[in-house]
């Protein structure tokens, strides 16, 4: 009888100890199931970043890291995301994915919305056209939205621009800013950017010509457009501020260019100079209503820090160096002009 009881309580010993293993085990599968849904590597080195638009929900965040190959199991994804309420706390934005992330970092990254800003340099873009597609594609906003703000008179109104002359604020340089940058908040950074380069300084040598910072920007336009080397612009400038202080006409070619939005013609033909535009400085005296295209800083410097001359013509150079020949007297101008229109019909340039 006692052999019986020694026998049933042995059996009985076993058996706990076979559940707490059986327990110990499933308590350590669950842990590394645990450790590997929340801190195991899941995210792939197929894209370099994470596009989550402005006002994307979870689902759409969801959406996108399935369809572009983002994870290796979205599943375990969907299940941190839940757990760690992530679905309630999505941002826009641009973010930096490294290869074997895990679930708990890619989330953490996500909803804190640290994301990398983005780097824009623009330089010398020509049309306002040409600038919102260039932008577009460096930040969320859409070119249509960029474009319709640059054409609304109100919304410029606010920074004291025109829909003419909006253009004179966007300074060539480079600018870091976040992908998910709002349009109005794109030109209130572009703004504050233009008011520190208007300083005291540049605001009393535009003063000085008798210019606005507006003025001395559609001016050193047409210096840009006109000069080739930059060590020729402040020469060209002081050549039309002498042709604005005498009240005559610009008469400056890239302007006739700009009114007939050709920017294939090389040789501007008498019969271009009526065309009918505020823009032709060959019709109309003063400075055209706005830019021609996005000045240089060095385009603009050259302005406010023009050579003085009694230079009041210019006329390309005969061998196309880019450089131009000066006069102060029509004869001398006549005489230039002409070795320039035979060096064109040498090459055969009709347009």
């Amino acid at each position: 009888m006692a052999k019986k009881k020694a026998s049933s309580g042995g059996t009985f010993k076993k058996f706990i100890i076979i559940l707490v293993l059986i327990l110990i085990v499933s308590l350590a599968i669950t842990g590394v199931n645990y450790y590997l849904k929340y801190f195991g590597p899941n995210v792939t080195d197929k894209q370099e970043y994470l596009y989550i638009h402005t006002g994307a929900n979870f689902n759409d965040v969801y959406k996108t890291i399935r369809e572009e190959g983002i994870l290796k199991d979205s599943t375990t994804f969907l299940w941190s995301a839940q757990n760690m309420n992530y679905v309630n706390r999505v941002k826009s934005g641009r973010y930096r994915l490294h290869a074997g992330m895990s679930n708990r970092k890619l989330i953490n990254l996500l909803a804190s919305g640290n994301q990398e800003p983005v780097t824009i340099s623009f330089h010398n873009l020509r049309l306002k056209e040409q600038f919102a597609g260039f932008v577009s594609k460096k930040i969320e906003p859409d070119s249509t939205v960029i474009i319709h703000l640059l054409d609304s008179a109100s919304f410029v109104q606010n920074y004291g621009f025109t829909t003419d002359n909006v253009y004179t604020m966007f300074l060539p340089n480079s600018y870091q800013l976040y992908w998910n940058t709002s349009p109005e908040k794109f030109f209130k950074r572009m703004y504050i950017n233009y008011q520190k380069f208007w300083t005291p300084e540049r605001t009393q040598k535009a003063e000085a010509i008798n210019l606005s910072p507006i003025q001395v920007s559609i001016l050193a336009s047409i210096v840009d457009a006109e000069a080739l080397h930059d060590d020729e612009m402040p020469t060209i400038a002081g050549l039309y501020l002498n042709r604005l202080k005498k009240g005559m006409k610009l008469e400056a070619d890239p302007t006739v260019i700009f009114a007939k939005n050709d920017f294939t013609i090389k040789r501007v033909l008498s019969k271009y100079l009526t065309f009918d535009s505020p823009y032709n400085t060959y019709l109309h005296t003063g400075l055209p209503p706005g830019p021609i295209m996005m000045p240089s800083i060095n385009a603009v410097n050259a302005v406010l820090d023009y050579k003085k001359s009694d230079y009041i013509y210019m006329c390309a150079k005969e061998d196309f160096s880019g450089y131009h020949n000066f006069a102060s007297n029509l004869a001398d101008h006549i005489a230039n002009a002409r070795r320039f229109q035979e060096a064109l019909n040498d090459r055969n340039i009709k347009k």
